[in-house]
């Protein structure tokens, strides 16, 4: 039997504005009282699993506790990022006082309704990049009953995939982490062209030429290349085991020579304190080298950095700090020593370069709040945009949100097809060190002030950062 019905609680147990989890068929349910009447959704987050219960509702709306995704409590329907799936939506009736839910034991969550191309249609939208921006855009395409052609390329070997968990959860197989299976990109025609680099663009012909000398015609480009790892110019940089954390294969290289070894990593911000934290209980030594005196000093301040790098300390972890990398020294190819400038000299047997990634694209390409470039046609979301922020009055910004590039494609998507929508999502990210969880919401680049409730020390805390 793929329904099942149970009573949940009595009327009068919600006031408006109310939420709870309750079980139905061994399932979690989100049960809500809202204007007036009850509603029921599926109580866990589609993006990692996290109660909704224990987050925050706003009239019909209700946000994740861990990262913010937020979704109808009506519908279901995902309606902020992060995440790629919606609720499913659970049946409510009232009899006698009392409330019942019936659920399909079969749907956890729901993908919207989407459409698959349409015979006979030419027009084509090229989606450059195979990151979160290009998927979302490719899937609101469908959503909204885009019948023409849709290509992703991609450089990578692999399907869109969840680039948050590669310095997180190193070991990583691959397939664990691709957001969508290729039977998916196959059901809604969205082709998906891997190993693939285009190296110029003719927007006057509308073509796209890539390096293996093939050339694509577009009706709509969306440039969505994102970023990449940044490498060292300095001697023995071009040793074996100097790592970069660009793919799964890297990360899964890093786990496998750091295990049981020397570690040493180039960066205190938030790859680097990662990939140290992930370390810190399975390289026989870790050491992070920081241009600054504490972690995170430009993003989230020295309060901050100074208790984390406490956290990490407490587990073996040497900081370098107001220092940089003068020399990588090798053996037969191999990494074995990092002079620093300061003269000192860190064994290693892994190098890994955490520090702040390049875009794929040079800067500036005028972009206004629906994702459109200064030339007709061509679009631009994820890291590589420069975008007019809202909540700092249509300041110009590149932020390297996994939820904001999602919420671009979608704006992208829609203003594509003539949907005039404009990007006002709040920023929001997220870090995990040694199991505790910092998120961060807004934009407080050129903070003067940082005022704290809560204790830092314990890791209980909330900041505002003013300017």
């Amino acid at each position: 039997q793929e329904e099942v019905t149970e009573q949940v609680c009595l009327e009068s147990d919600l006031q408006d504005g109310q939420m709870k989890e309750v079980e139905v068929g061994k399932q979690k349910v989100l049960l809500v009282r809202s204007e007036g009447t009850y509603s029921a959704v599926g109580n866990l987050c589609t993006h990692y699993g996290a109660p909704l219960s224990k987050g925050a509702l706003s009239g019909n709306r209700v946000r994740c506790p861990w990262h913010g995704a937020c979704f109808n409590v009506k519908s279901g329907d995902l309606e902020e990022f992060p995440g790629l799936d919606s609720l499913p939506c659970h049946k409510v009736k009232i009899k006698d006082n009392k409330v019942f839910v019936t659920i399909n034991k079969k749907v956890t969550k729901r993908v919207k309704r989407m459409g698959c191309r349409e015979t006979g249609q030419t027009h084509t939208i090229l989606l450059l990049g195979g990151g979160p921006a290009s998927l979302l855009c490719a899937e609101t395409l469908r959503q909204e009953h885009y019948g023409g052609r849709i290509i992703m390329v991609t450089k990578d070997d692999l399907l869109p995939y969840d680039k948050t968990k590669l310095s997180k959860v190193m070991n990583v197989d691959s397939q664990n982490i691709l957001l969508r299976q290729i039977e998916f990109f196959h059901q809604y025609d969205i082709e998906v062209w891997m190993r693939k680099e285009a190296v110029s663009v003719n927007t006057d012909k509308k073509m796209v030429s890539f390096s293996d000398g093939s050339v694509q015609h577009y009706n709509q480009l969306l440039i969505a290349t994102g970023c990449r790892a940044r490498t060292l110019d300095c001697p023995g940089a071009d040793l074996d085991n100097v790592k970069v954390l660009q793919t799964p294969d890297d990360a899964g290289k890093i786990h496998q020579e750091a295990v049981g070894k020397a570690a040493v990593i180039l960066g205190a911000s938030f790859i680097g304190m990662e990939v140290a934290s992930y370390l810190s209980d399975k390289a026989s030594s870790v050491a992070v080298i920081g241009s600054s005196d504490t972690p995170y000093k430009n993003t989230l301040g020295a309060e901050i950095g100074r208790v984390t790098m406490k956290m990490l300390q407490e587990k073996n972890v040497h900081f370098y700090m107001n220092d940089g990398v003068a020399e990588i020294k090798g053996e037969n190819g191999q990494v074995k020593e990092v002079v620093l400038k300061s003269g000192k000299v860190l064994p290693a047997d892994v190098f890994v370069i955490g520090i702040d990634p390049t875009r794929c694209l040079t800067s500036g390409t005028p972009l206004s709040q629906s994702m459109k470039t200064n030339v007709p046609d061509v679009f631009c979301a994820g890291d590589v945009a420069f975008f007019p922020l809202a909540l700092r009055k249509d300041a110009r910004v590149s932020i390297g949100h996994w939820q904001l590039a999602q919420a671009q494609g979608r704006v992208a998507a829609l203003n594509m097809l003539g949907k005039p929508v404009e990007i006002n999502s709040v920023p929001f990210f997220w870090t995990v060190l040694l199991g505790k969880s910092i998120r961060y919401a807004g934009f407080g680049e050129g903070y003067t002030e940082i005022v704290v409730k809560g204790n830092v020390e314990e890791m209980k805390f909330l900041l505002f950062y003013i300017k």
